[in-house]
């Protein structure tokens, strides 16, 4: 049965790229997977991916076999910390979701080979729309008024300056209540 197609951004798809060419071989299970998401792949660039696509870095959830669903970040490498937060694009699942759309199902031979279908739920976080988002807001704030600068007064530095002393009685500035 062939799988859905996927859309990928380039730098994802650079990567999975990348990870295929590290296989240790044609039976590494991750070999066949990181194939199958390569070929079935549309490849975008990141300012042209739907919100609503599982990129690297974006908090998902998803749900196993029809399981109660998880919310993780897809993340590149295996993480030290905090543990259940993020799912290693390494992974069998993290790799199966990368490129998903919301709703859209993937099936793979999980661990042991037990065959799994994975479905992403939603996409809660895409570090892609976030910066759209965030340049989209940028120009439309109004501008930032900036403050005047110091501007030097050509011949002031000539002019004598006698610092002011201090009368009998302090300083004779007789303060804001003078004027």
């Amino acid at each position: 049965m062939s799988q859905p197609s996927c859309i990928l951004t380039t730098k994802d798809h650079t990567i999975l790229e990348v990870m295929l060419e590290r296989c240790l071989g044609q039976d590494d299970p991750m070999a066949a997977l990181l194939k199958e998401k390569l070929d079935a792949a549309r490849v975008v660039f990141g300012d042209d991916i739907p919100a609503t696509v599982a990129t690297l870095n974006s908090r998902i959830t998803f749900s196993v076999d029809g399981r109660e669903p998880d919310t993780r970040v897809i993340s590149h490498e295996r993480m030290q910390s905090p543990v259940g937060l993020f799912l290693p694009l390494t992974s069998l699942r993290g790799l199966a979701l990368i490129g998903l759309s919301e709703g859209q199902l993937f099936r793979f031979a999980g661990q042991e080979g037990v065959q799994e279908t994975i479905v992403l739920e939603s996409v809660l976080y895409q570090p892609e729309a976030a910066r759209r988002e965030k340049e989209a807001l940028t120009r439309m704030a109004p501008p930032v008024q900036k403050r005047p600068t110091l501007t030097l007064i050509q011949g002031s530095a000539r002019t004598s300056c006698h610092p002011a002393s201090p009368g009998p009685g302090g300083f004779d500035d007789p303060g804001p209540s003078a004027a």
